[in-house]
């Protein structure tokens, strides 16, 4: 089989607790038996995927399999980036092996086994990319960028209780909820001319419509529209925001009075100084400046 019609799949031994490796072998003889050709490479440390995709890329491969969750995605896409931009467009499948696949949630619900189905099909579609400037370089993502309350728990999570499973999750929304901010994250999005300087729970910017597993944050987003869907939710207090969590589940949060959801081409920012944001799962803290669009910039196997 060519270099063409065969994948080099990024694993993270580490995700899902440790799952990942567990469950490696049976998927790879799946795939095998079904005529795909798979090498595979592991990670040891934080960004690891995203150097061997940049080298295996600089070699000349160009379909690629994260093997883990959406972090693994998420250091994939930026070992592709910003090179595949320019170049012939890669393609990238998946093995959701890890905690979080929120990205695969929006083609299906039935994670690995669709995962694998679709590979051995071939069942691949063109995929938008968002780019994020920050004042310290740049960002490529699939799935979604948030500010705000979604943030703030993910970093909690990340930060304290990244060792406690399902239950630090719980623990950092209620920590979230205690100490709730409504604070402003200035923007300007595509055809406004002021930045909106508004108190609010959190901003998102998004590619696909889930994020943490099976929270539906942009219902209305589609990964090859060539925009980014853009949702506010305003200064809700602690007791409103009890009573709507279900509506981030179901998506039906944007019909609220203090929701707003565009879709656009370019969002400016004007921040003061660096945030904590969650990206595709990863917690980062970036003094963000411009996000864009680039459209169909990436091949999905889904």
């Amino acid at each position: 089989m060519s270099q063409q019609q065969s994948y080099l799949a990024i694993v993270n031994p580490a995700a899902g607790g440790g799952r990942t490796r567990k469950l490696l072998g049976p998927a790879l003889e799946r795939l095998r038996a079904g005529g795909i050709t798979v090498d595979v490479a592991e990670t040891q440390r934080a960004a690891d995927a995203t150097r061997i995709v940049r080298e295996a890329y600089a070699r000349g491969r160009r379909k690629f399999i994260a093997v883990g969750g959406d972090g693994t995605s998420y250091e994939v896409v930026n070992g592709l980036f910003p090179q595949a931009h320019t170049d012939d467009r890669s393609t990238l499948g998946f093995l959701p092996l890890g905690t979080g696949n929120s990205f695969l949630r929006d083609f299906s619900d039935r994670g690995v086994e669709h995962a694998v189905e679709s590979l051995i099909s071939q069942r691949k579609q063109t995929c938008d990319v968002l780019r994020l400037r920050h004042r310290g370089g740049v960002i490529h993502y699939i799935n979604l960028l948030s500010v705000g309350f979604p943030a703030d728990v993910a970093t909690l999570r990340a930060r304290r209780f990244g060792g406690n499973g399902e239950l630090g999750y719980f623990i950092s929304i209620f920590l979230g909820l205690a100490r709730l901010q409504r604070r402003p994250f200035p923007v300007r999005v595509e055809a406004e001319t002021e930045f909106d300087r508004r108190r609010c729970l959190f901003l998102t910017f998004n590619n696909s419509k889930f994020t943490g597993g099976t929270m539906m944050i942009a219902p209305k987003a589609q990964v090859n529209s060539g925009l980014i869907e853009y949702v506010r939710w305003g200064a809700i207090g602690r007791l409103g925001l009890i009573r709507n969590l279900p509506g981030l589940y179901d998506g039906t949060h944007i019909n609220h009075p203090l929701a707003e959801r565009k879709s656009v081409r370019r969002v400016e920012f004007d921040l003061n100084e660096p945030v904590d944001v969650m990206v595709d799962g990863e917690v980062l803290t970036l003094h963000c400046e411009v996000l864009d669009v680039l459209p169909g910039a990436l091949n999905v196997v889904a």
